[in-house]
């Protein structure tokens, strides 16, 4: 896997550390999980959405899907 340099606020650097600590990951894959899930084709997003419900028997944990959501991430 090839290496990049980033430039970012030490602040930033603190928050995004602090932030993965807490989730279990580290910065390095939570960057590459972000641009990963931002950069997908809208039909990937959908399904992994639709791929989400059906793992949890469509119960979306309490999170509202609404139309005009998928209709932006169909967009995109």
């Amino acid at each position: 896997m090839p290496n990049i340099t980033l430039s970012l606020d030490a602040d930033l650097i603190r928050r995004g550390r602090d932030y993965a600590q807490t989730h279990g990951t580290s910065l390095n894959a939570l960057i590459r999980k972000l641009l990963d899930e931002h950069t997908k084709p809208a039909d990937t997003q959908i399904g992994s959405l639709i791929t989400s419900l059906e793992s949890t028997n469509g119960r979306s944990g309490g999170k509202r899907i609404h139309r005009a959501e998928l209709q932006r991430n169909a967009r995109k």
